[in-house]
């Protein structure tokens, strides 16, 4: 009976130690938008020199500078910096992240808000509170949205682009160039600002479900993953790809960005500069238009827990019972015999079972 109890607590150990060793929660949890940075086209100012990491979880692109935002909070930002649009704040407290012509904006986690760089319009001056939930900027404007749905803008206003619509129903908002758009709660668009070339007149269909405005044109994607464009079309950046699996769209100067579902991108419009020259691949997450550059997030490929296991370095355990001292092993009561392949610190857990 006795030898049968032992043996029955080393059976019972080697499923315990399968399910450690296998189990998912070995490996590092990932969320689903982190991963690496890639840039294209122009890269006058550096704009595409995307700095080096696997922790990014949110991109946008201004006129030839860039903004991202780290799982850690912190932001880091790269390009052109004249006006001081890549001095971003310190502090790892960041949700949010928007930027123009050359100021950029963040969201914090408390709800307010933090603007920096070019502020010859009061653009960077952001307006007071801890009830914002997300931002957009335009060229020399921005737009926030309110945790009671409502909108507010601040910066130039020579076409009325900030000038916002009442109500307490929007859930997103959008700038372009001197046009801003807003989605709200029903899936309708409206848009405001500068109609030159009808920018802001968005369509009357009810089913939209993200935003995006350009250079004197808009993007707007459907609940059925389709894309619609309106506004200027000089360089085809209204004629957006056919299909019902698109995810995220982003709009740049006279061209047009969106995310598939299987991970891949598609690029239309301008590409005097290669800016819709998309980069290969169907790892993708997420993606920003800036003047004539893009950027997109490589998703991060959670780490195997067979390699997990050698990083962590876990002892490698094997037993066996023999009637006879064990070779080459540490004989044990019962005439049991265990190999050790572990560290010396673990030696002593594997004994507890091997005596």
């Amino acid at each position: 009976m006795t030898k049968y109890r032992s043996h029955h607590r080393i059976i019972l150990l080697v499923p315990l130690l399968t399910c450690l060793i296998c189990s998912p929660a070995w490996a590092a949890p990932t969320a689903p938008n982190v991963g690496s940075l890639v840039g294209w086209g122009s890269n006058d100012f550096g704009n595409t020199d995307v700095p080096a990491g696997n922790d990014f979880t949110a991109i946008v692109a201004g006129y030839y500078q860039s903004l991202a935002l780290r799982s850690d909070g912190s932001l880091v930002a790269w390009g052109d910096n004249y006006y001081g649009q890549t001095n971003v704040p310190a502090g790892n407290d960041f949700t949010g992240i928007a930027t123009g012509f050359a100021h950029g904006l963040a969201l914090k986690s408390d709800g307010s808000l933090v603007g920096w760089g070019d502020n010859e319009d009061g653009q960077a001056n952001v307006p007071a509170g801890n009830d914002f939930t997300a931002i957009a900027a335009g060229y020399f404007h921005n737009l926030a949205l309110k945790s009671d749905g409502s909108l507010v803008g601040w910066g130039r206003n020579t076409y009325g682009e900030i000038n916002v619509p009442a109500g307490n129903d929007f859930v997103a908002v959008a700038a372009g160039v001197y046009h801003s758009l807003a989605l709200k709660s029903d899936g309708s668009v409206i848009g405001w600002g500068n109609n030159t070339f009808s920018e802001s007149s968005a369509p009357t269909d009810i089913d939209f479900v993200a935003i995006a405005g350009g250079f004197y044109f808009s993007l707007a994607l459907k609940s059925d993953g389709s894309l619609v464009g309106w506004g200027d079309n000089t360089y085809g950046e209204t004629n957006v790809p056919t299909g019902n699996d698109f995810t995220a769209i982003a709009a740049g100067f006279y061209y047009g960005l969106a995310l598939k579902s299987d991970g891949s991108l598609a690029g239309w419009g301008n590409n005097g500069v290669k800016q819709t020259d998309v980069p290969a691949g169907n790892d993708f997450v997420a993606i920003a238009a800036g003047w004539e550059h893009g950027l997109a997030i490589h998703r991060v490929v959670p780490e195997p827990a067979s390699l997990a296991l050698l990083a962590l370095g876990l002892p490698l355990l094997a037993w066996r019972k023999s009637r006879r001292s064990g070779t080459g092993g540490r004989r044990g009561a019962h005439g049991r015999s265990c190999t050790l392949f572990s560290p010396r610190p673990l030696r002593l857990c594997v004994r507890l079972f091997c005596s």
